[in-house]
């Protein structure tokens, strides 16, 4: 069995970047590694993706947002997550199931025990090994994406009251699990993040 790493964090706090760094590095040890994404991953999961994250979708309930991340999840850990784990490889994921947990129930406020219960139907009860939080005061992050043009979508684009109850939703994840969490400032600049995102997950993996 593999490693199973993801990555958390506000708008703007530069997941994805530090998620390819840590595997381009892993990598270059002549580690085994599989780098992707949620929502997104597979074919069927980027069409969802593509509803979740439109603009044009601004409608969108909460209970159909988080539904329709959980199909798209479901889909990911079954047809590239899990299989290469049982490989004995390295995932690293850019989000995964305690992003629902903090955007659509402490953002929405949607019940946190039926969160966990549809997320652990729809990942088979798949769990992370290590969960990095790259953390960032949600209007500092926000303010980073605008003016590194990056995609704007419509997550983005909820108010900033609902990106504070994410970001405390992510802390109050992490306090609760710290066996598996670990907390990185992540308003520093991208090489001196990498580091200690590579200090961290060098020692979880020699264990």
């Amino acid at each position: 069995m593999g490693i199973f790493i993801t990555f958390e964090g506000p708008e703007g706090s530069g997941k994805s970047t530090q998620c390819r760094l840590l595997a381009e590095h892993l990598q270059s040890l002549g580690r085994p590694v599989w780098l992707t994404r949620e929502p997104g991953g597979t074919e069927i999961s980027q069409q969802v993706r593509h509803i979740l994250m439109d603009l044009k979708n601004k409608s969108m309930y909460p209970a159909t947002e988080f539904l329709l991340f959980s199909a798209a999840r479901a889909q990911l850990v079954r047809e590239v997550i899990r299989p290469h784990l049982d490989k004995g490889e390295i995932v690293i994921c850019d989000r995964y199931r305690d992003s629902s947990l903090a955007y659509q129930g402490y953002g929405h406020g949607l019940p946190l025990d039926t969160i966990r219960a549809v997320s652990a139907f729809a990942t088979d009860a798949l769990a992370p090994d290590l969960t990095l939080l790259l953390d960032i005061d949600p209007e500092r992050g926000i303010q980073r994406k605008q003016a590194h043009n990056a995609e704007w979508n419509r997550m983005d684009d909820y108010a900033l009251a609902y990106h504070r109850r994410v970001r405390q939703g992510f802390l109050a994840l992490a306090a609760a699990e710290p066996g598996r969490w670990r907390v990185l400032n992540a308003d520093k600049p991208v090489e001196e993040l990498q580091e200690e995102v590579r200090a961290v997950v060098m020692e979880a993996v020699r264990d």
